[in-house]
């Protein structure tokens, strides 16, 4: 006998996802043979139109093809078809010999689960462009993210800003920035990696992370957030470069303007300069990322050589001779009024000596004393000369630990009371505080995303990004925090506070530092923040590809098209175009705010997505990556929102009113993806609470308002045959509350599954025509009866159960042989009243207004017995909608002759007073002949009645639910009927 092994493939669902799949599991395991595996389940999208066939091992090591078997009885589906093939010598399939040859193998229903791309459904375009990638473009953990996040954080202010920030908040309050940074990011890495470590994570990263946690609105929503903090980014670094290049490396490069030292000049040349740089990173990146990644490892390189630059100069300095800045008293000098022919002239002499017996009256004295007559400032202070660069040393480690913030136009250095000369002296460019420190140095620590943002590059993304982005985090966190330390004791606190350099010639502070010349600082300076800019400007226009590919913003949907190279051209082209806006800014000081925003709101909804799935203990929550906890999730998303408001509330407020306006617009188009996020699985838990809750206790009578079960009634094409039923509802509603609205199918459920769910779909459709929010809910019976009996007894659930009951009046009764036309009304009423519901009763409900039209006149209320204020309410609620916000409440009472129908009158508006509505109440006084005349008439009416009953030859039984319709005093029954 063959020793074969037969797996049974049936269809199933994915533990924790709810969607639908199919799942292996073999005959040997079924029989309790040991030592086989079987498979788990398979994602549907897997086996769409595939039938599995399966290699089937002899014991002699033969093969041969076998079958899957599909069913929920797979021994008899096995017994069939053994039979199949004991005939003819088992050559009973020839039916199916093409799809045999047809089905794929085992090997690629494997092959399909351990691609599975986590719900993104890839077009056959780019399963074509996929299959031309060879495999080697897959990058790994150092070079798909660890290198890319450290080229990132290692930007440009760390060279350009850093000092300045030393230098203006002391380095106390400059450590304890840096680390509140430092933790916020890491907080944020160990969120995100968390979430990228359950499950797959393709093309798209921190959006595809936060828009499958989260959902679509939230996801669309922060991605495009995070997009624009990424492009605008890329300017920033884009503008740190050329501020390298004109005011350290090329002063005389200007283009326009005669200073770099000049904002209006500065400004206008940045503009040109930047342009140019972000036309040759844009066509870097547009041809492709293997270019990307050669630039990329050159300016990588500068970075890492730069840094060890800095440490060794650091060390170094007190070994070497300084440089020498110039002061008058406490005031710091610029070069440019004491330098001539780059010799220093740092003396109060009125003239100098130059050489050939030349003289020349002393370039401080033509400053201080040029008319004449010297300041007082001159006269009462000495020229000194100090080091700039002391190097370790205690007492300017001591010097710099406090802050010295100064507002615009104020002298960076001395009292800011003493008069000095703002020709010569350096003044502060711009007001500075914490707040605005923090703000500016945020930006440097925003790269961690770096490597997610390529995701769709990575050969293990899950594997690859937490390790690789908390290992750069660690790296960069420990240099930023050593450099400020060592600022702090290494260069001259005023010194620190000339943010261009202007004591020290128009050097930058930080390449005076470095070994073994002030060029390595520069060129590596210059090169890691054109290889940031080039980081930012690859990895955004990625990110909005992924976005426009999962279309929650329809209008996107032309930028998720690429290249034959699979290079996203047309959201490079708009990340380009927004880029240059931020270039335009001209300001790195101004445009680092807004990206510190973008980036804090992104990494506070990364934690918020963590602890959320953490919180719920949803079951698809099983994240690799086991060093996170809830708390350190919602600490970090306390320190982003403090961040963001700290550093800018007005940027704050923007940041949200973009994010919300792009929630609501993907709300309002629909987002039809379900991704089963952390926000619906909130709504469950909280729906679940708060059904608990309702159930607890009976409803006081104050938190009464009508629950309605709306029993519709549906054509022949399973449309609702009463439209004007549904804007009742609604007006009567006003959108609160609970509406079910339910119809029944009469016939045998199983056969009617489909008309079933069209008929869902056609009342949700009135639904949402008729702005009403509820439920919908269709069942089959065997007849229209027995199921109404099964809407008004288990509609609903827990405490969020219908109270009322909707009905239409049954037309043309009197003319249909049938007993249902009447039977199901007359039931539908004692049902009602036996589950203590109240019930009303639409009749002409097809002259009730639409929501269109506007009402006018009077609601007229015939209050005959009271009925516990339905009667008084449903006016009431009315009246809330805009359609019957016209119309008059009139209260009628009858009273006969004996009634004081004054106090009548005065107690029916004392009980209107109590229940707060405005109403005219009439007392309508009756004599004695009107109420003979009346008896004589209900009395005829119930002889008519009778009559009626004989004639319909009906049972005992059922003459007994006839006369059953006198409701019991708990009933309310209200007839609604438009005149």
């Amino acid at each position: 006998m063959s020793n074969s092994v037969r797996f049974h493939v049936s269809k199933t669902q994915k533990p924790g996802d709810g969607n639908e799949g199919f799942s292996l599991a073999n005959d040997n395991e079924m029989t309790g043979l040991a030592g086989v595996p079987s498979y788990g389940s398979l994602p549907p999208s897997s086996l769409d139109g595939i039938h599995p066939s399966i290699a089937v091992v002899d014991a002699d090591g033969s093969t041969r093809d076998g079958y899957a078997v599909f069913g929920d009885d797979p021994q008899s589906e096995r017994e069939r078809l053994h039979s199949i093939e004991s005939k003819e010598g088992g050559k009973g399939l020839e039916l199916y010999e093409e799809d045999l040859k047809s089905r794929p193998k085992i090997s690629r229903i494997l092959h399909s689960l351990a691609n599975y791309n986590a719900g993104l459904t890839p077009s056959a375009t780019d399963m074509e462009k996929a299959a031309k990638v060879p495999q080697s473009a897959k990058l790994g953990t150092m070079l798909g993210v660890y290198l890319p996040t450290i080229q990132n954080i290692f930007g440009v202010i760390l060279f350009i800003r850093l000092t300045w920030v030393v230098g203006m908040a002391g380095w106390m309050e400059s450590f304890f920035i840096v680390l509140l940074c430092c933790i916020t990011t890491l907080l944020t890495a160990i969120s995100m990696s968390a979430i990228a470590t359950n499950g797959v994570v393709p093309g798209g990263g921190s959006y595809f992370m936060i828009s499958r946690s989260l959902g679509p609105e939230f996801g669309g929503a922060v991605g495009i957030l995070f997009y624009l903090g990424t492009t605008f980014a890329s300017a920033m670094y884009i503008l740190g470069a050329v501020e390298i290049l004109l005011k350290y490396m090329a002063p005389k490069a200007l283009l326009v303007g005669e200073s770099v030292y000049n904002a209006a000049d500065a400004a206008n040349n940045y503009r040109i300069y930047g342009t140019i740089l972000l036309l040759l990173l844009f066509f870097c990146v547009f041809l492709g990322m293997r270019f990307v990644s050669i630039v990329a490892a050159v300016s990588l390189s500068c970075v890492i050589l730069s840094i060890i630059s800095i440490y060794i100069g650091i060390f170094a300095s007190g070994s070497t001779p300084s440089m020498k800045v110039c002061y008058l008293g406490d005031r710091l000098m610029k070069t440019t009024n004491y330098m001539i022919d780059d010799k220093m002239y740092c003396m109060k002499n009125s003239t100098i000596h130059l050489g050939d017996n030349k003289t020349e009256v002393a370039p401080l004295w033509k400053v201080f004393c040029e008319t004449g007559n010297c300041t007082v400032f001159w006269d009462n202070n000495e020229v000194s000369l100090r080091d700039a660069i002391p190097g370790l040393n205690y007492k300017v480690f001591l010097s710099n630990r406090v802050n010295k913030y100064r507002d615009k136009g104020e002298y960076v250095t001395g009292s800011s009371t003493d008069q000095g000369n703002k020709l010569t002296d350096i003044l502060a460019e711009s007001s500075t505080t914490f707040t605005l420190l923090l703000a500016i140095f945020f930006p440097s620590c925003t790269g961690i995303m770096a490597g997610s943002n390529r995701s769709g590059d990575l050969r293990d993304a899950s594997k690859s990004i937490p390790t690789g982005t908390i290992l750069a985090i660690a790296t960069t966190s420990l240099v930023y925090l050593s450099c400020v330390l060592f600022f702090g004791a290494t260069i001259e606190g005023d010194v620190l506070r000339d943010k261009y350099g202007e004591s020290i010639g128009g050097k930058l502070v930080v390449s005076e530092l470095a070994w073994p010349h002030f060029w390595v600082i520069l060129v590596g300076s210059f090169l890691s923040t054109v290889g940031a800019g080039l980081q930012s400007l690859t990895g955004a226009p990625r990110l909005l590809n992924a976005i426009a590919k999962d279309g929650v913003i329809p209008f996107l949907g032309v930028f998720a098209k690429t290249t034959k190279k699979g290079e996203p051209l047309f959201a490079l082209m708009l990340t380009a175009g927004i880029s240059e806006v931020g270039i335009l800014i001209a300001s790195l000081d101004q445009v680092a705010p807004i990206i510190t925003m973008f980036f804090l709101m992104c990494y506070g909804f990364v934690n918020l997505a963590c602890a959320l799935q953490t919180l719920l203990k949803s079951p698809s929550w099983r994240p690799r990556f086991q060093f996170y906890h809830w708390t350190l999730s919602l600490i970090g998303l306390f320190l982003c929102i403090a961040l963001m408001f700290i550093s800018g509330w007005y940027y704050a407020l923007l940041a949200l009113v973009v994010a919300s306006g792009i929630y609501k617009y993907i709300e309002y188009k629909g987002a039809e993806n379900e991704w089963g996020d952390g926000i619906r699985g909130l709504s469950l838990s909280a729906a679940r609470y708060a059904l608990m809750k309702l159930d607890e206790n009976p409803p006081h009578t104050k938190n009464w308002r009508p629950q309605i079960l709306m029993l519709a009634k549906l054509d022949e094409q399973l449309i609702p045959r009463y439209p004007n039923m549904f804007a009742f509802a609604s007006q009567l509603k006003a959108g609160k509350g609970l509406i079910i609205a339910a119809s029944v199918l009469e016939g045998d459920y199983l056969e009617k599954v489909g008309e079933v769910a069209a008929a869902k779909q056609e009342i949700q459709r009135f639904l949402r025509d008729h702005k009403v929010k509820g439920f919908t809910q269709v069942v089959v019976s065997k007849d229209m009866e027995d199921g109404m009996s099964q809407l008004i007894q288990a509609a609903g659930l827990g405490g969020l159960k219908h109270n009322t009951i909707m009905i239409g009046w049954p037309y043309g009764w009197r003319h249909d042989t049938e007993k249902k036309s009447w039977k199901n009304f007359v039931s539908a009423i004692c049902q009602a009243e036996a589950a203590s519901c109240a019930l009303l009763v639409l009749k002409g409900v097809q002259l009730f207004p639409a929501n269109s039209e506007r009402m006018v006149g009077t609601i007229d209320i015939w209050w005959i017995v009271h009925d516990g204020g339905l009667l008084m309410l449903l006016p009431f609620l009315l009246r809330q909608h805009k359609v019957w916000s016209g119309c008059v409440l009139r209260i009628f009472t009858v009273a006969q002759m004996e009634d004081n129908s004054i106090q009548m009158k005065k107690d029916l508006e004392v009980f209107l007073y109590h229940l707060r509505i405005q109403a005219q109440v009439q007392v309508v006084e009756l004599t004695e002949s009107d109420v003979s005349a009346y008896a004589y008439g209900r009395t005829i009416m119930m002889e008519q009645r009778s009559q009626m009953l004989r004639d319909l030859n009906l049972s005992k039984k059922e003459k007994e639910v006839v006369v059953s319709l006198r409701c019991h005093s708990n009933q309310f029954y209200t007839l609604i009927q438009l005149e």
